[in-house]
C-alpha cells in the first residue's frame, strides 16, 4: 500500500493523463477546534477512459462527485487518495471533507497563544501536505489556477495567494472564550502555479501595511505577525529590505514580479526559515526579535527575505517538473539571495557569511556516507523529506557562484532572463536552463554539469610548495584530493594568496596580502609555474576569493602563521577561509581538537563578523563535546568556559561579541565557581556594562543553573510566570528536559517519544525539548537511552509525521556518548542489519548518525595523541 507515499513513476503517469485547468477551494474554519470543513471543486481534463486518483489526507470525507456521479467515499478513498475512475475529456470533481487542524507544522497549523487563547493558522505545504488541506493532485507539475473562499471569525485578518473581498455573514463562533462574528473571505483566482506555495494564513495577526515599487507599479505589502509580537515588529526594516529585492531581481531578471501582492507572515511554530508561498510569504516568527540578539541573526533574516523573494521567479512563477530539481530551485535562490545582500544591503560581506555558515553546511553534508549528486535521484516523496540538505541548499548555491564565475555574470542574468521568458507559468527542467545559459555565454556546459551536478563528493585542495636555500619558492603545485566513494577530478578556478606579517600604522602586527595569482587547475596536480622564483610569503591560502567549491589545506608554514596571527588578517573573507580550513582539518582528524580550541580562544576576541563568531563558538561546542579525548574533555571545557568569560568581561560593552560570549560562557558553566558566576549574573550582582539581562538571556543563564544542578523545576515554573508567552513555553520546555538527573531525562524522553496518543507535542515543544535532553555536562546520564532510541526508530517513523519523526531521530542519536559506549557502533550496524527492510530515508538517518559516531571516534584519537 502506498500509505502517504507518491513515486515519481506515479506522478509521471498521472500527468500523462490529467492537464488541471482550477480548483475552487471552500474552506470554513469555524467548524470546530479539530477540524474543518473543506470542499474542493477541481476542473481538469484527462484522457477518456482512463482513471487516476487524487490527494487527500482527511479524518472524514463526506462525499465524492465526480462528473455528477456521487462516487461511495468508503469505496474510493483510502491511504490517501481518492480514486477517479473512466474519466471524460473535459472532468469536474467536488470532494466535501473534514480535515485535521495540525501541531506539526504541516498543513493547516493550530496554534493557541497562551497570553491570550487567541487562535492563528497557518499553512505549510511543501512537500506534500496540500492535501491535508484540501483534495490536489499533489505534484509540481499538475499547474493550475486557485481560487479560494475562507469563512472565519470576522475579527481575523485571513490571508492568501491574491487579494480578496471581505463579507460578514449570520451566525456567531466561540473565540478565545468570546462570541465572534463570522465572515467570509473570497479571493480573486491566482494564475497558474503549483499547489506547494498556495497558502491560507488566518488568525488576528497585527497588520502594519506597506507598499514596494514594482516595475508594473505600486504594490500592497502587508506585515503581519501575532499581537503578542506586535511592539517588537521592525516591519520597516524589512519592508526595506524587500523593496531592495524587488529592484535588484526585476533588474537582474527583467521581468515584473509576477503576482498582485506580497504579504509577509512572521508565524508562530514553524519548522523551517520560511515559505516562498506565492505572494504570501510565511517566516520563523523568530525573526521577530524580542531581546536582543547576534548581528548575525538579523543578518540572516535579511538573506532569508531575499531568498523567498528569488523563489518568486525561480519557483513559483517558473517550477520545476519533480522534485529531483529541487535543488536547483533551492540553490539558485540562496545564490541570488546571498548576491542581493552583498550587493544591495548594509551587508557587503554577506559572501563572508557565506563561507562560514553555508559552505560548512555543504562541506559537512558532502563527507556523510548518504551524499548525493547536487542533482539527485528522487525516486519518491520519501527522497524528497530528506533532500532539503546542504547539498540542496549551499552546496548547490557554491557550484552556482562558481558557474556564474565562469560564463560571466551579465551573461549568467541574461540566460536566466530568457529561461524566465520561456518558460514563464509552466513547469522546466535543468536541462531548459542550460540551454539558455549556454546560448547566452558560448560555452558548452555539457561536461561541467556532468561533473559538477551529476556528481557527488567534495575535493581537498593541498597545496605542495618546495623552497629553494634563499627561501624563495623552487616548485608550486596543488594536489587535488578526491574521495575513494566518489573519485571525481573537477575543473577549478581558484585564487592563490599570500600574506606576510608587516606592521601597520598603530605599531600592529597584520596579515597583509603580497601577492595574488588566479589560476585554473583540473586532475590530481597542478603546477603553478606563476609562483616560481618569487619569495615565501608566511601563509599561503588556496582558493583566496572563495569561488571554489572545495575544502583546502594549510602548509605546515602557513598553519603556524595562521596559528600565531589569524587574528591580524585585515580583511574578512581570508580570515574567515583560513578558519574554515582549521575546522575542516579538525573535522577530518588532521588538526587535534585541542589545537584547533586554543585557536578559537586565542583569537575570537578580534573577529568582527558576527557570524563567523556564531559559527567559531557552535564549532568550539563541537569539538568540545564530540572530538576532546574523553579522558580530557572535561577538564578541557572547563577551561575553555573560564576563557569565555574572560572574553566576555573584555569585550567591548554592549557589543555584540559581548553578548555572543556570554552565551557560550553560560552554556559551557558547569564547575562550581562558573554556576555561582552564572547565579550572580541573573541575580545583578555581577553586572556587565551594556548588557542588560532580558528575557532570552534571563533563560539563558536559568538554564545553564539547571544543566548543572543549581536549579529545578521550582525555578523554571517562576521564570515562566514571568514570561507566560509561547516563547517562554519553549524556553521552559528545554529547561525542564536539561534537569540531569535519571529521573528529568526519563521524563524529557517520554514526552518526546511515549507520549500517548493525542498528547503528543506541537513541533515547536518537540524541537525545544529535544534540545534540552541533549543539554549535559555528564553525558552518561544518557546511556540507558541508547537501547531506547533504537526500538523506537521504526514506531517512531511510522506514526509521525516526516517532519517530525526526522527531527526526532536525528535529534535523539546517542552521538554524545561516542568514546563513552564501546559498543555504540555495533548497535547501529545490528540496527541497520535487522532493519534492511526500512524505507531508505530512515535507514539514512541512521547510517547518517553513526557517520557521526566514527567521526568522533577519529577525532578522539587523534586528540588523545596530541600534546599541548
Amino acid at each position: 500500500m502506498p500509505g502517504t507515499n507518491l513515486t515519481r513513476a506515479e506522478a509521471e503517469a498521472r500527468a500523462s493523463v490529467v492537464t488541471v485547468d482550477a480548483y475552487d477551494i471552500e474552506l470554513d474554519l469555524t467548524t470546530s477546534e479539530k477540524t474543518f470543513r473543506s470542499t474542493s471543486t477541481v476542473r481538469f481534463s484527462a484522457t477518456p477512459g482512463e482513471s487516476t486518483f487524487i490527494d487527500l489526507i482527511a479524518p472524514a470525507v463526506l462525499s465524492i462527485t465526480l462528473n455528477g456521479e456521487e462516487l461511495d467515499a468508503a469505496e474510493h478513498f483510502a491511504d490517501s487518495r481518492i480514486a477517479l475512475p473512466n474519466l471524460k475529456v473535459e472532468n469536474e470533481l467536488t470532494v466535501v471533507a473534514d480535515c485535521a487542524f495540525m501541531n506539526t507544522g504541516e498543513g493547516l497549523h493550530r496554534f493557541v497563544d497562551p497570553e491570550d487563547d487567541e487562535v492563528y493558522l497557518y499553512s505549510q505545504f511543501e512537500v506534500a501536505d496540500t492535501r491535508r488541506v484540501y483534495a490536489v493532485f499533489e505534484q509540481p507539475d499538475l499547474k493550475a489556477s486557485f481560487t479560494f473562499h475562507v469563512t472565519a471569525p470576522a475579527h481575523w485578518h485571513v490571508l492568501s495567494n491574491s487579494p480578496s473581498t471581505r463579507t460578514e455573514v449570520e451566525g456567531t463562533v466561540i473565540n478565545a472564550g468570546q462570541q465572534r462574528g463570522i465572515a467570509r473571505w473570497d479571493f480573486s483566482p491566482t494564475t497558474r502555479i503549483p499547489c506547494y506555495v498556495t497558502a491560507i494564513v488566518a488568525g488576528p495577526y497585527h497588520e502594519v501595511p506597506g507598499t514596494v515599487e514594482s516595475r508594473k507599479g505600486t504594490l500592497s505589502a502587508n506585515v503581519y505577525c501575532r499581537k503578542a509580537l506586535a511592539e517588537f515588529l521592525d516591519a520597516d526594516v524589512i519592508l526595506d529590505d524587500t523593496q531592495k529585492g524587488f529592484s535588484f531581481y526585476e533588474e537582474k531578471f527583467q521581468m515584473d514580479y509576477p503576482f498582485e501582492k506580497y504579504d509577509q507572515i512572521f508565524v508562530p511554530e514553524f519548522n523551517a526559515g520560511a515559505m516562498e508561498n506565492a505572494g504570501c510569504v510565511t517566516f520563523l516568527e523568530d525573526y521577530v526579535f524580542r531581546s536582543k540578539t547576534a548581528q548575525a541573526r538579523i543578518e540572516r533574516r535579511t538573506v532569508t527575505v531575499l531568498h523567498e523573494l528569488a523563489h518568486m521567479w525561480f519557483g513559483d512563477l517558473v517550477t520545476m517538473k519533480w522534485w529531483n530539481d529541487l535543488w536547483l530551485n533551492e540553490s539558485f535562490a540562496e545564490f541570488a539571495s546571498t548576491l542581493a545582500t552583498a550587493e544591495t544591503t548594509k551587508y557587503a560581506d554577506a559572501w563572508v557569511t557565506f563561507n562560514s555558515l553555508e559552505k560548512s553546511w555543504a562541506y559537512r553534508q558532502d563527507q556523510l556516507p548518504s551524499t548525493h549528486p547536487i542533482m539527485a535521484d528522487i525516486k519518491d516523496l520519501e527522497d524528497v523529506e530528506v533532500n532539503f540538505d546542504g547539498i540542496t541548499y549551499a552546496k548547490g548555491a557554491s557550484v552556482l557562484r562558481q558557474l556564474v564565475a565562469y560564463v560571466g555574470q551579465d551573461e549568467f542574468f541574461a540566460g536566466v532572463a530568457e529561461y524566465f521568458r520561456k518558460h514563464h507559468h509552466a513547469n522546466a527542467t535543468l536541462k531548459d536552463l542550460l540551454v539558455e545559459l549556454e546560448a547566452a555565454s558560448g560555452r558548452d556546459l555539457a561536461s561541467w554539469s556532468d561533473v559538477w551536478l551529476q556528481k557527488a563528493g567534495v575535493t581537498t585542495l593541498r597545496p605542495v610548495i618546495e623552497e629553494d636555500s634563499n627561501g624563495d619558492i623552487a616548485a608550486f603545485s596543488v594536489v587535488q584530493e578526491v574521495p575513494e566513494e566518489w573519485p571525481t577530478q573537477r575543473p577549478h578556478r581558484i585564487g592563490i594568496g599570500g600574506y606576510d606579517v608587516v606592521t601597520d600604522d598603530a605599531g600592529e602586527h597584520v596579515l597583509k596580502q603580497t601577492l595574488f595569482v588566479e589560476v585554473d587547475i583540473a586532475g590530481e596536480r597542478t603546477e603553478i609555474p606563476e609562483l616560481v622564483g618569487i619569495a615565501r610569503p608566511a601563509l599561503i591560502l588556496v582558493n583566496d576569493g572563495d569561488l571554489a567549491y572545495a575544502k583546502v589545506r594549510l602548509d605546515e608554514v602557513s598553519l603556524a602563521t595562521a596559528v600565531e596571527h589569524v587574528g591580524g588578517f585585515t580583511e574578512a573573507l581570508p580570515r574567515s577561509m583560513v578558519l574554515a580550513a582549521a575546522w575542516d582539518m579538525t573535522r577530518d582528524g588532521e588538526m587535534p581538537a585541542r589545537q584547533y580550541i586554543a585557536l578559537v580562544l586565542g583569537c575570537i576576541a578580534a573577529e568582527d563578523q558576527s557570524t563567523v563568531t556564531m559559527m567559531l563558538l557552535r564549532q568550539l561546542q563541537t569539538a568540545l563535546s564530540l572530538y576532546v579525548a574523553p579522558a580530557k574533555a572535561d577538564e578541557v571545557s572547563e577551561d575553555a568556559a573560564d576563557a569565555l568569560w574572560s572574553l566576555a568581561l573584555g569585550a567591548e560593552a554592549g557589543s555584540d561579541n559581548q553578548l555572543q560570549f556570554l552565551k557560550a560562557f553560560a552554556a559551557l558553566a558547569s564547575s562550581g565557581s562558573q554556576l555561582d558566576t552564572v547565579q550572580a549574573i541573573l541575580d545583578d550582582k555581577i553586572h556587565l556594562e551594556g548588557l542588560p539581562i532580558d528575557t532570552d538571556l534571563a533563560w539563558d543563564l536559568l538554564t545553564a543553573l539547571v544543566a548543572g544542578g543549581r536549579a529545578g523545576e521550582v525555578a523554571i515554573e517562576l521564570q515562566l510566570s514571568k514570561d507566560a508567552t509561547a516563547s517562554g513555553q519553549r524556553r521552559a520546555a528545554h529547561a525542564r528536559a536539561a534537569l540531569p538527573t535519571p529521573e528529568g531525562k526519563q521524563a524529557a524522553w517520554d514526552a518526546l517519544v511515549n507520549a500517548p496518543e493525542g498528547e503528543d507535542l506541537p513541533n515547536a515543544l518537540q524541537f525545544a525539548a529535544t534540545a534540552g535532553f541533549n543539554h549535559v555536562h555528564d553525558v552518561h546520564v544518557l546511556e540507558p537511552f541508547v537501547d531506547q532510541y533504537f526500538s523506537m526508530l521504526r514506531r517512531i517513523y511510522k506514526d509521525k509525521t516526516n517532519e517530525m519523526a526526522t527531527n526526532l531521530i536525528e535529534g535523539l542519536y546517542p552521538t554524545l556518548l561516542a568514546g563513552r559506549v564501546p559498543d555504540l557502533q555495533d548497535r547501529a550496524f545490528a540496527w541497520l542489519e535487522a532493519n534492511a527492510d526500512a524505507h531508505d530515508a530512515l535507514k539514512r538517518l541512521v547510517i547518517e548518525g553513526k557517520d557521526g559516531v566514527r567521526r568522533s571516534l577519529v577525532n578522539q584519537a587523534a586528540d588523545a595523541a596530541y600534546e599541548a
